[in-house]
Parts: structure tokens; sequence; C-alpha cells
């Protein structure tokens, strides 16, 4: 079972349909939409500031979620996809994001919907990501125009199949091989 924790009177708000991998943990002022997963190794940490996560978001394996005291909470809106090992702090992503694996987002950026942040991308502080691009690097930079079309194909079926990846999970029969 995941570990839920109260801190500073906060206890974790999970939404309808919430899946939590057994070893994910949740602490303090935490509040999770419908169809969210949070993945093996997963942290979201609200001891300090608040974590709102919105519907159909998905926490993959050993990413961090936090925030700055008395500074910067943290705001990931709907369909966003946050992949293993990446690090979101203090920062809004708006709907329909897709985060690389090992990407790091640091406090008071905001990024805007249909973006796309490559895996091992760094966005400094107090950065405005513009919809419609992928961005890359270290710092992070705009690289390429992507159609909304592609984004939303991307975006959307990454966060579909992260649903699906989760009901295997809470299936009361696995799958026989």
């Amino acid at each position: 079972m995941a570990l839920i924790k109260k801190v500073r009177g906060f206890q974790p708000q999970m939404g309808q349909n919430v899946y939590l991998a057994e070893n994910a943990t949740i602490v303090g002022d935490v509040s999770i939409g419908d169809n969210c997963s949070i993945w093996f190794n997963a942290v979201l940490r609200g001891d300090v500031n608040s974590i709102v996560i919105g519907n159909d978001v998905n926490i993959q394996d050993g990413a961090v979620v936090h925030c700055t005291f008395e500074q910067s909470k943290t705001i990931i809106e709907d369909r966003v996809s946050v992949g293993h090992n990446a690090i979101i702090h203090g920062c809004h992503i708006k709907a329909d994001v897709l985060v690389g694996m090992g990407a790091i987002i640091m406090d008071h950026a905001v990024v805007e919907s249909n973006v796309l942040i490559a895996a091992g991308a760094v966005v400094l502080e107090n950065s405005h990501l513009e919809s419609g691009y992928i961005y890359a690097g270290v710092p992070a930079k705009k690289v390429k125009q992507i159609s909304e079309d592609r984004f939303n194909n991307t975006i959307h079926r990454i966060s579909k199949n992260y649903a699906m990846y989760a009901s295997w999970f809470t299936e009361d029969d696995p799958p026989k091989t």
C-alpha cells in the first residue's frame, strides 16, 4: 500500500479511480483529481506548500513533485504525463503537456498547454514555455513547433495508455500468460 501521510494538519485528498503504486509516497497538502496514476517510487511531497493535480494525470516511476515553503506551490492541470525520474518543483503545468523522462521544471515556471518537454531538459526558474512547441536542452529552449493535432494525439495517447496500465494493477485476476 502506498505511503499516505498527514503532515502539518494536511491529509492528502484523492479523486475517483486513482491508482497508487505500493511504494508511491503522498504527503501533506496534496490533492489528486480523478483517473490519475502515481507510479512506483514517485513522491508527491506537499509538506511545505500545496500540490494540486488535475484529472487524467500520470506521475511515472521515480518522479518527484515538491514546492517551496511560503513561495511556490505546484499545480499540474489535466492530461499531463510526467515521465520517469522527472522533478516538478513549485511550478504551474497547464493541461495537455508531456514532461519527458528526467526533465526538471523549477519554481515559478509556467508551462502552457500543448507543450512537450524533452527528456533531460531543465526548465529554469521563472521560465514561461509557449504553447505549440517542443522544448529541449539545458537550459530548455524552444526547438521545434509542432501541430496541435500531433500534440493532442501524443499527449492523449500516453494519458490513455497510463490509465490502461493502471487498470492492469487493479484487476482482481491478473492476465494469464
